[in-house]
């Protein structure tokens, strides 16, 4: 953990902050000094709650559902209510739940994709802007990913084109604001087994198959030849939620080991 304060005394709010990217995102940025709002509708969120008390951080929990405009108002609400303001927000919910070629995809299943990796984004950043409006200024940090261009994944794709046009246009329309919206596009990210898995149906041979062509192909277009580390990921976020890149907004940052996206 780098012994630095680049959040000292700042609001932050992160949502899937119960594992993964968004815990690791959570514990760091509370070691650095915010008071961080976590959020995820698991209740596994508890625990890195108390993780960061023991280390001496700030934080308060909310469970919401972001899928929904009402979920992600109760955040920006709470926040409110708790410590007055809100500095930054760090979305990071979303994932693919299920791997396989776009004609194998159901209406149901593509409804799901976009409903868990776009709009929790879309709704936290509408709920926010009214506050980062009336207090001129803010910074917002979308997750999104490389694979914008992959394979066996379109509606978690798309959702994830979507999240980098939302980066974009929120980025030029509240620039005025002194509102900075960036994005950082994970690649291929070693992690600890799911928590709470996305989709609990066991896979079949096919579903299988499947998912080991896509591991194929991240690796393959990765100058380095492997999946990065949580800790990759996160570094790559903070430095975007912090005042040391005060110049930057509008940018979709690849964090992928070379692939692009």
């Amino acid at each position: 953990m780098l012994d630095r304060q680049r959040f000292l005394n700042k609001v932050v709010i992160v949502t899937g902050a119960a594992q993964g990217i968004g815990r690791g995102v959570a514990v760091q940025i509370a070691a650095e000094g915010a008071q961080v709002v976590l959020v995820d509708r698991s209740e596994y969120v508890a625990e890195v709650f108390n993780e960061i008390k023991q280390a001496g951080g700030e934080a308060i929990t909310v469970n919401a559902d972001l899928e929904v405009l009402a979920g992600a108002q109760a955040v920006v609400e709470k926040t409110i209510q708790t410590y007055g303001r809100i500095d930054a927000l760090i979305n990071n919910v979303g994932g693919a739940i299920w791997m396989k070629p776009f004609q194998e995809f159901s209406e149901e299943e593509i409804i799901k994709e976009v409903g868990r990796s776009l709009f929790p984004t879309l709704w936290c950043c509408r709920a926010v802007l009214p506050e980062m409006i009336k207090s001129q200024k803010g910074t917002i940090v979308n997750v999104s990913s490389i694979a914008t261009c992959g394979i066996n994944r379109v509606p978690y794709s798309a959702s994830k084109g979507g999240v980098n046009a939302l980066t974009a246009s929120l980025a030029l329309e509240h620039a005025k604001d002194g509102i900075r919206v960036n994005a950082v596009a994970t690649g291929g990210t070693e992690a600890p087994p799911r928590k709470v898995s996305r989709n609990d149906n066991p896979m079949s041979d096919n579903e299988k198959q499947w998912m080991q062509e896509v591991v194929e192909q991240t690796i393959e277009r990765t100058f380095f030849g492997r999946y990065g580390s949580i800790q990759e990921q996160v570094n790559a976020i903070l430095f975007l939620a912090s005042d040391e890149s005060s110049y930057i907004t509008g940018t979709v940052l690849p964090v992928g080991g070379g692939d692009k996206g």
